[in-house]
């Protein structure tokens, strides 16, 4: 049983077992292919495990073993057509054409999977380049404060999508913002960097953190005119703005229709950071005539705060049931916010069973308390006995 009560399936096959198995196929084939041959009666023949052979490597090993591959089916072949004395008859003649024109096949095949898997590369290293201009990573630590990010893509192989987050040291505290675009793919891709642009540009001359979340809306809406309304692109953001002052026990944050985040206290204790009055998202500010309001919270040493996206909160297992990060967070405490979202990852993986529908941005600040030792107890999040 699972840590929610469902059964689980069957692990996985370890990945090295897996490896193992698809390298020792192709030659396994061909020699049981051989012993088919020689113990079957002559009408018998083994000739498509010989063609299959070739097929099966082709894309899962290099060049060279490909060739190698089909030069031993052929061998094989041969060499039991001359062991049955048939090997210039026409069917065998037939059978060692049909395993000649399938190993060349195969080394066709190769080079395509080759070129493929180059060309993927190329892509992964261009996405990853992206996410690291858009989506920088924040430092270890920032000010004092410690600060780590996780970001989890829905689709496989993405690496940005319509979630952000950046952090920054300013003349007015450590100013950071986490939010979630509307929308998905290009567009999304292209809001985000708005948003990040602006918001990097407004930390460090904006004097309160309202006017930056004013300025982040102006952005936005700017850009929507630009490309002839919202709907042609992806301006609605929902997002949390938040400043710590330089020494100071205090959080100021503003919340544009974000989940609250969250803060865990040293001892385990958790708050849900709800703002006083609700605000339209990003983007939005021209259906709102109230201004922005941020809201002050103590932020007492060893207390650590958590920022993430509805990717988090949203995040279903089999039975359609939502994942609560308050609940599942409450009494835990971590060494460090590293740890806190390796382990806060890790068990939503295990509530949606590996798959997500949505993308996922995490990042969490903690404050360090003064003589606090480098490691501190941690509590599982997975609670004992599910």
């Amino acid at each position: 049983m699972g840590p929610y009560g469902g059964a689980q399936g069957p692990p996985p096959l370890p990945y090295g077992l897996t490896r193992r198995f698809l390298r020792a196929l192709p030659p396994l084939i061909i020699v049981g292919g051989v012993v088919y041959d020689v113990a079957t009666p002559a009408p018998y023949t083994a000739s498509p495990l010989f063609a299959a052979a070739p097929l099966i490597a082709a894309p899962f090993f290099s060049r060279l073993t490909t060739l190698l591959t089909g030069i031993a089916a052929i061998l094989a072949s041969v060499g039991l057509h001359s062991y049955n004395e048939s090997i210039y008859d026409v069917p065998s003649l037939t059978e060692t054409l049909t395993v000649i024109t399938v190993s060349a096949l195969a080394m066709l095949i190769n080079l395509v999977v080759r070129r493929s898997g180059e060309r993927l590369a190329s892509a992964r290293v261009i996405a990853e380049a992206a996410q690291r201009a858009v989506l920088p990573a924040p430092p270890p630590r920032i000010a004092g404060l410690q600060c780590a990010a996780r970001y989890e893509a829905a689709q496989a192989d993405a690496f940005i999508g319509g979630d952000l987050f950046a952090v920054q040291d300013t003349p007015h505290g450590v100013r950071l913002v986490v939010g979630d675009v509307r929308g998905k793919g290009m567009d999304a891709v292209e809001a985000v960097a708005v948003v990040i642009g602006a918001f990097r540009e407004a930390a460090e001359q904006e004097a309160d953190l309202t006017g930056v979340a004013l300025r982040l809306d102006r952005a936005l809406t700017r850009e929507g005119a630009r490309r002839e309304g919202l709907d042609a692109f992806e301006g609605f953001t929902t997002a949390v703005l938040a400043e710590v002052p330089h020494g100071g026990g205090t959080v100021r944050i503003v919340n544009r229709g974000h989940p609250p985040p969250l803060l865990l206290c040293g001892d385990g204790r958790l708050e849900a950071v709800e703002p006083a009055e609700a605000a339209l998202p990003l983007g939005m500010g021209e259906l709102s005539v109230a201004p922005d309001r941020a809201d002050e919270r103590p932020y007492p040493p060893g207390a650590t705060l958590l920022f993430y996206t509805d990717g988090l909160s949203e995040a279903r297992d089999r039975h359609g049931l939502f994942y609560d990060p308050a609940a599942r967070l409450a009494g835990a405490v971590f060494p460090g916010p590293e740890e806190l979202l390796d382990a806060l990852v890790d068990d939503v993986r295990r509530h949606t069973g590996g798959g997500s529908t949505d993308d996922m941005a995490l990042l969490a600040v903690a404050r360090p308390a003064r003589g606090a030792p480098e490691r501190r107890r941690t509590m599982p999040v997975v609670p004992t006995g599910g």
